[in-house]
């Protein structure tokens, strides 16, 4: 069994005159995380290994979510190729998983992450918003073999306000 858990990075903010991959947080994407944070942890399996992308919007939402779930520091890792917003580049990453690893949250951009949720999944999203969270379970023992998953949680803050 696999349990895959995509997560859309945090509201950013269009007020710096950064490149795309420097363009912080805007404060609303903090309490945003909390909110998802607190519904999640009851669904946690452990232990989870957490990969983001390089983008200071993605990385800034995974340490946050790190730091409330407690993820040791060995088990948040930095991929500079999560910085895609292709679904095929980022569904060859995720394939790409050591298979001792039973529980992966990973922290990306879209329009790629709504396409893998949808194209993994067996529900239907529109958009995955900011901050939005989506885990879906394989029964599979390898990730190179995920592809029809179950949906099995969804988490988007405007439900959780």
């Amino acid at each position: 069994m696999k349990r895959l858990i995509l997560v859309r990075h945090g509201k950013s903010s269009w007020n710096h005159d950064v490149p795309d991959h420097q363009r912080p947080h805007k404060k609303r994407a903090s309490k945003d995380a909390e909110l998802v944070i607190h519904a999640l942890k009851q669904h946690l399996k452990s232990p989870v290994n957490i990969w983001s992308s390089f983008a200071v919007r993605a990385l800034e939402t995974a340490r946050i979510f790190q730091r409330e779930l407690q993820v040791d520091d060995k088990d948040l890792e930095v991929k500079k190729e999560l910085y895609t917003f292709d679904s095929d580049q980022l569904l060859e990453i995720l394939k790409s998983c050591d298979d001792s690893i039973g529980e992966l949250m990973v922290f990306g951009h879209n329009p790629a992450i709504t396409e893998v949720v949808n194209s993994l999944g067996d529900q239907f999203f529109d958009n995955v918003p900011t901050t939005g969270l989506c885990i879906i379970e394989f029964n599979v023992n390898s990730w190179k073999n995920i592809k029809e998953g179950k949906t099995i949680l969804y988490l988007f803050p405007r439900n959780l306000r």
